[in-house]
Order: C-alpha cells, then structure tokens, then sequence
C-alpha cells in the first residue's frame, strides 16, 4: 500500500517488458502501489498491454505518485489508463508530484497512450516526464491536459517534458499554466484562451534519412521535427474532446 505521510500519499508503480524469446513480450515486472494498480490486457501479436487503474482519488495536494517503465531490446509494450488523472486539492497543503521515467532499450518499442490530466481548481500539480531511449528504440507518446472541469477555473499545473535519444538530449521543454504562473500563460502567443493542452512525440529510425517537414495541422496544432529522429506535435483546442481529435489526425498523418 501507498504510505500516508504528513504531506500526503507516495506510491510508484513499476513495468519491466522483455521480449518473451517466441515472438511475444513478457512483463517479469508489474508493480502497482496504493492508488496506482497496474493491470496487463490482451495484447496484440508480439506486443504487451498495460493498463493503469486508479484505486483512488488523486493526486491530491500533498501527494508524489511515481511511473517506471522499462522496454528491453526488441520487447514491445502499450501503455493506456483506464480513466483521466483528475488534480484535486487536498487536506495536506504543498504541490503534489506525478513523474513518469520511461527507458527503452534497442530494437524497443513503446506506445505510451494514457488518458486526459484534468487540473481541477484549488489543486497544484507539477508533472515531470522524462524519457531515455537508445539509437534504434521507437517510441509514441502522447500528453493531454485539460484546464479545468467544465465551468471552473484550473488549478495550477505544471508540466516539463524531456527526451533523450542514445544520451543526447532533444527536447527539453516546460509549460506552467493556472494561478500563479508566468504571465502569458492564456495570452495569444501561449494557450489563446484554449482550455485544452497536448504534445505528441513519436520516434522512429525512418525519420533520420526522411523526416517529415514542419508544417501547421489545421488552426491550432503544428508539426515540428526534432534534432533526433522524431517529430513533436503540439496542438491546443476548446476542450478534451476536440484535442484528442487533433492528436490522433496527427498521428494518422504520419503513417
């Protein structure tokens, strides 16, 4: 179980993906811990699927939630959530912490998908996302936030993204956005009034010799290519719905 403390709930849940030696991916580790259950879900020829459960409420303030997955060399592993992440403000006063550490190994691949973060008001949350692949591993993930519950402000929130390809970092970026951020946050050159937030990394050893050009993806999302072999879609929308729309189109686009 997540041990309670005076400033809230830690827990962390832990995968491991190793490529099973028949052609599928064995999962030696799937470790959930308090409020983060881990559970495997039928897969799909030679890859493994997770899916993450909330067991409950949280991150509340006060909380540190942690996410650990490693993909070994030609392991394949699919990540989902059963649910949205929902920031909620708690007893326990302070900022509360999801990190989410991601490794994968040669010859890897991960698809790391999971459900909306909603950022309700009152809460403040810092996410961080940290990920090291190898020269050949393939990766797509994607981020989605929503600013606020339907007719409420959003609590504070904020989100730092990184990716390492074979020890060289490529994308180093952070976003801060609610009560008490920069200012701008909602200004035109930032969010514009949009209330719904999310990235797109996908990674793939094609795009060293062809890499997809930068271009707009309709009105709010653009395309941009990374120093690696990857590419960073970024788009924001009126709502969660509409965000998920764009991000999938995006990722259609690309094959």
């Amino acid at each position: 179980m997540g041990r309670v403390i005076a400033t809230g709930v830690r827990a962390t849940a832990r995968i491991v993906a190793r490529d099973d030696g028949r052609g599928g991916t064995a999962l030696p580790v799937l470790e959930g811990d308090g409020p983060l259950a881990l559970r495997r879900t039928r897969g799909s020829g030679a890859e493994a699927r997770v899916m993450l459960v909330g067991a409950m409420s949280g991150p509340l303030g006060g909380d540190h939630f942690a996410v650990e997955a490693d993909v070994e060399s030609g392991a394949r592993l699919r990540v989902g959530s059963a649910a949205a992440t929902i920031a909620l403000p708690g007893q326990a006063k302070g900022e509360s912490r999801y990190d989410v550490r991601i490794d994968v190994a040669d010859g890897g691949e991960l698809h790391w998908l999971p459900e909306q973060l909603i950022s309700v008001c009152g809460s403040d949350l810092h996410v961080t996302t940290r990920v090291d692949l190898a020269g050949s591993a393939r990766l797509v993930l994607r981020e989605e936030q929503v600013l606020g519950r339907v007719g409420e402000e959003p609590g504070r929130l904020t989100s730092r993204l990184t990716l390492r390809i074979a020890g060289r970092t490529v994308l180093d970026q952070e976003l801060a956005c609610g009560p008490g951020a920069p200012g701008g946050w909602d200004g035109p050159a930032v969010l514009a009034g949009h209330r719904a937030v999310g990235q797109l990394v996908v990674v793939r050893t094609e795009f060293t010799q062809e890499p997809p050009a930068a271009r707009m993806l309709g009105e709010c999302a653009a395309l941009a290519p990374l120093a690696g072999p990857a590419v960073l879609v970024t788009a924001v929308a009126a709502d969660g719905l509409r965000l998920r729309r764009v991000l999938d189109e995006a990722l259609a686009s690309l094959g």
